[in-house]
């Protein structure tokens, strides 16, 4: 995965950050806190919350270091600074020498907002982190994120990207990240639904993962959100089947080093020790029962029920009711 650029970030004596988008809010204080360190790796970097400050805090903060040096003094959370401290700490946000570098966040509500306005009155740099709940922002995001990564995307792959993975814009970001690693930097169509075949594989075994510790609402909620998404019923019962046969074949090799076991039973080790952990609670007849369940539900989801999605939903319940089951 290529790293990530710096957003084209300049630091100024006073940066608000406002906004109450986590990821948004987040990559801005990574790029100021880099754009910092990239230009004097010496540089110190200092934060603290607005929520309960006293002014001799920031005094101390503010105070000229022995050694001198830049410094980036980061105040979260701007919102909850109380109005006696305001009084005292904005005049000294917005007095601090040349070496000093204020950013103070604010989620942008109306919480607060006199102590917005008043830093807005010293006209600093601001770094806008609202929520984008619009389609074409998100649309945007997804761009700014490509030019980000210095890759390229066609429109229509863009759209595709933006279907398959949603609104959440870390999600988003690190899709970028990988597609463009994937591809060498130039994002087609074909490149985002081969990720998303991969993505619904992995999403399969997430549903079979609750099944086979007897979750059943877990392992519901997944096969929805997977359905939701256009998973194809039959990669899940598949992940079902391979998830029931792991942990019975673990099982019935019965102690041992997992190392050792997982060159018998052709299973990476890691996987030798997550099965012994999910077979807690199943007996030798709910594995047979549970078995032929799973095997019932590949010929249902081929075409076998006229309804895969309720196949699915049935043979989790009755698979999650086999744990524990006794001859």
């Amino acid at each position: 995965m290529p790293a990530a650029a710096p957003a084209a970030v300049e630091l100024t004596p006073l940066t608000l950050v406002v906004g109450d988008e986590e990821f948004l809010v987040s990559r801005a204080l990574d790029d100021l806190r880099r754009a910092l360190l990239d230009s004097d790796p010496d540089a110190e970097v200092h934060e603290t919350n607005a929520n309960g400050l006293e002014a001799v805090e920031l005094i101390q903060l503010l105070s000229p270091s022995l050694f001198g040096g830049r410094r980036l003094i980061v105040l979260r959370a701007g919102q909850d600074l109380n109005a006696a401290a305001a009084k005292a700490v904005i005049p000294m946000l917005l007095d601090t020498d040349p070496d000093t570098f204020i950013v103070v966040e604010h989620a942008g509500g109306g919480k607060g907002k006199a102590v917005l306005d008043a830093l807005r009155r010293a006209r600093p740099a601001e770094i806008a982190c609202a929520k984008l709940t619009r389609a074409e922002d998100r649309a945007a995001f997804l761009r700014s994120e490509i030019r980000r990564f210095s890759g390229r995307i066609t429109a229509d792959a863009a759209a595709a990207l933006i279907e398959a993975v949603g609104s959440d814009l870390r999600e988003i970001s690190a899709v970028v990240a990988q597609l463009i690693g994937d591809t060498g930097g130039s994002i087609d169509v074909a490149a985002v639904a081969a990720y998303h075949r991969g993505r619904a594989e992995v999403t399969g075994f997430a549903v079979a993962d609750e099944v086979v510790i007897g979750n059943v609402a877990g392992a519901l909620s997944n096969l929805r959100w997977a359905i939701n998404v256009g998973v194809p019923p039959v990669l899940i019962a598949d992940a079902i089947a391979e998830g029931v046969r792991s942990v019975a074949k673990v099982t019935g090799a019965g102690p041992g080093d997992p190392f050792a076991l997982a060159s018998s039973l052709g299973m990476p080790p890691w996987k030798v020790k997550r099965a012994r952990v999910q077979a807690r609670g199943w007996t030798e007849a709910g594995f047979e029962q549970a078995l032929g369940i799973a095997a019932s539900l590949n010929a249902d989801v081929k075409g076998a029920a006229a309804d895969p999605d309720y196949a699915l939903e049935s043979a989790i319940r009755r698979i999650t009711a086999a744990r524990g089951r006794s001859a």
